[in-house]
């Protein structure tokens, strides 16, 4: 398979323990707005297949024109506070974190393809391990932020893009070593990790998790 096949989102669990947490840091600051609006200079650097960056917004950037479509996003931040679960902006609450993760966005504007200036970029312990039928990928970040991450892949390469307490971003890239059933794949995120599960293709052991080339961020 072509590692350039487009990339999935792949679904994230989210433990009670992580909501509990979320709770407790209260990431929430309710005069905090996030600019949506990229430079053009920034726009013309952008790859096809990236995911616009704007909370809320699931478009990914095909080329020139997806820069002339309007983005509807979440200008705030995301709260959690005795078991609801809101953001900031509108304040539609839930307790149904699936519900709160596919609240359509309340903004409209211009997507935002390259990562806000604000986040500090951040180094994390990683590890793997697999049975013959999976491999799970571990980034150990503390309190991830679950509606502002994501995990991306297609058969062959695997993207991480993980926002944690302290507004850090860890980024990496891993052509994968063997191939995987990405509808079968999926994220967990508890207080002290994420966790990505994927599914091999087909059954057996891989001798490493990436090919040489992978890129970490």
């Amino acid at each position: 398979p072509s590692s350039d096949e487009p990339r999935q989102l792949l679904p994230v669990k989210v433990s009670r323990s992580l909501e509990q947490a979320l709770e407790k840091l209260n990431i929430s600051s309710e005069d905090k707005k996030l600019e949506s609006s990229c430079t053009g200079e920034e726009a013309a650097r952008v790859r096809a297949g990236t995911t616009c960056k704007n909370a809320a917004c699931k478009a990914i950037y095909q080329g020139p024109e997806s820069n002339t479509e309007v983005c509807t996003f979440h200008p705030g931040v995301p709260v959690f506070h005795e078991g609801m679960k809101y953001w900031s902006c509108c304040g539609i609450k839930t307790t149904d974190f699936s519900a709160f993760m596919e609240q359509p966005g309340c903004s409209r504007g211009c997507h935002c393809w390259t990562e806000k200036k604000d986040k500090k970029a951040a180094l994390c312990r990683q590890d793997w391990h697999q049975t013959s039928s999976q491999v799970v990928v571990t980034v150990y970040a503390k309190n991830p932020l679950p509606a502002l991450s994501s995990v991306k892949a297609n058969r062959t390469v695997l993207e991480a893009h993980v926002i944690f307490e302290g507004n850090k971003i860890f980024r990496a890239e891993l052509e994968l070593w063997g191939t995987i059933d990405v509808e079968k794949s999926f994220v967990s995120m508890v207080p002290a990790k994420v966790e990505i599960t994927l599914c091999k293709a087909s059954p057996g052991s891989w001798a490493r998790l990436e090919l040489p080339q992978s890129k970490l961020q």
